[in-house]
């Protein structure tokens, strides 16, 4: 990763994005991948996708396709006193709430804010404690009354994010809030990257599409689908790294962070496309690492493939640990090798490619 990519990278991270409210980020994804492609798209709720036209006879429409929305909290009350009753967007985790800082995305700006935190000699039967429910949190902005509130911007409907930044870790990792999936936003635009270095043009067109709305149902993943049509689709999510202590494989399975790529058998994901897949990272030397679905993937795979006649599609998915905190954890050597499987399965499609079952 070279220093301009690494840049970006952080910058997208640390750029708040929740559900619903993705634009800043958008904006900045798509001003990097401009260089990169023909042109660079977006419809009405923000998705956007970077086009490279491809030169064959019959050229197959690929898309690769990550999510750009991360979780957060949405404000639902203004109390008297001056305190924010929230909601969550997404899966936020309420376990993990109590104490933490908080930008809201007001009309004024952002605004810090903390969701209180009684300490532990104030509260009752604090050794049978659980996780406390949303509407039990309370965010305090340092407003005495709801009119403060008001003048600082802030009102019912406003987003609000961790204000964790991303940082490197250890060796050859990074921890941040939003890798789920802002990673997957920098992924694609580094096979972009590598595409656009070809001397040769591709057989193919791809869309390198950043979809809105995952996290409620991969609205903008359908949204976008519909338009573009595409004859196979590769989406990029992340996975659960279960080697940390307290995960049970036999319930979640095995995947390491280091590990190489994840592909997912069943469900959404299409025999002929995952065979591709194999076959690429067997060429190019990628360990792989496996995982079942015995229902849904619970990605935007899930509403891509059954979109029009259906869309051969597969998932590919970069392990995490700690996925929906704000010490979510990749390793980039993963990093590496799932843009180098991308790159490598777009390189190798050909005209005659249908990634259809045969009867």
């Amino acid at each position: 990763m070279d220093d301009q990519a690494r840049t970006f990278l952080f910058d997208l991270l640390n750029t708040p994005s929740p559900t619903g409210f993705e634009i800043a980020g958008q904006r900045k994804w798509a001003a990097y991948a401009r260089q990169f492609a023909a042109r660079v798209e977006n419809d009405a709720y923000g998705t956007a996708w970077a086009t490279i036209d491809g030169q064959g006879a019959n050229p197959r429409r690929i898309m690769i396709e990550a999510h750009a929305d991360e979780i957060g909290y949405i404000v639902k009350q203004i109390t008297k006193d001056g305190f924010l009753r929230i909601d969550r967007i997404g899966g936020s985790d309420t376990a993990t709430a109590r104490g933490r800082r908080l930008e809201i995305l007001g009309d004024k700006g952002h605004v810090r804010g903390i969701i209180g935190n009684t300490a532990i000699h104030l509260r009752k039967d604090n050794k049978d404690e659980k996780a406390p429910q949303i509407h039990e949190l309370y965010v305090d902005i340092g407003a005495s009354s709801a009119s403060e509130v008001y003048e600082a911007g802030i009102r019912v409907g406003h987003p609000a994010v961790y204000s964790d930044k991303a940082e490197a870790f250890g060796q050859n990792r990074i921890v941040s809030r939003a890798l789920d999936n802002r990673i997957g936003g920098f992924i694609l635009t580094q096979v972009l990257a590598n595409l656009s270095k070809r001397t040769e043009p591709l057989n193919s067109t791809v869309f390198a599409v950043n979809a809105v709305q995952e996290e409620i149902g991969g609205n903008g993943a359908k949204m976008v689908a519909h338009r573009l049509k595409p004859d196979v689709c590769i989406v990029l999510d992340v996975t659960h790294a279960t080697e940390t202590p307290g995960i049970e494989a036999e319930k979640h399975g095995e995947v390491k962070l280091g590990g190489g790529p994840s592909i997912t058998h069943g469900t959404c994901n299409h025999p002929e496309v995952i065979a591709r897949l194999m076959q690429v990272a067997t060429k190019l030397g990628i360990p792989l690492q496996h995982e079942s679905s015995s229902r849904y993937s619970g990605t935007d795979t899930d509403v891509i493939f059954t979109v029009g006649d259906g869309i051969p599609s597969a998932l590919i998915s970069l392990p995490l640990r700690y996925m929906h905190s704000v010490v979510e954890t990749v390793d980039l050597s993963d990093v590496e090798k799932v843009i180098a499987l991308l790159t490598g399965f777009i390189e190798s499609v050909t005209d005659s490619d249908e990634f259809s079952l045969k009867l």
